[in-house]
């Protein structure tokens, strides 16, 4: 779905989630801790991001899977028809 601006959710929704991570890396860059604290929040934060995005594509993987699976099925089921309706025709 496009906005009148012509751009998509997936496009306005990517950004704000970029723009989103961006300020939570300033944001722990410019807090008043001690520089090994920073750093383990970042790394920390990095950890939970990857675990996320991990997940996330696995799951996509898992959709994909199963609407590859789906199609496939309709497709198998309309060469079926295909030809029974072919031979039907051909002995009329």
């Amino acid at each position: 779905m496009r906005d009148d601006n012509g751009y998509g959710t997936g496009s306005v929704f990517l950004s704000f989630l970029l723009g989103g991570i961006v300020g939570a890396g300033v944001a722990l860059l410019l807090a008043p801790q001690s520089g090994r604290e920073t750093r383990e929040k970042i790394r920390d934060y990095t950890e939970d991001i990857k675990d996320r995005v991990n997940s996330t594509v696995a799951s996509g993987k898992d959709l994909f899977e199963e609407k590859k699976s789906v199609i496939k099925t309709a497709v198998e089921a309309g060469k079926e028809a295909y030809e029974r309706e072919k031979e039907r025709l051909s002995k009329s």
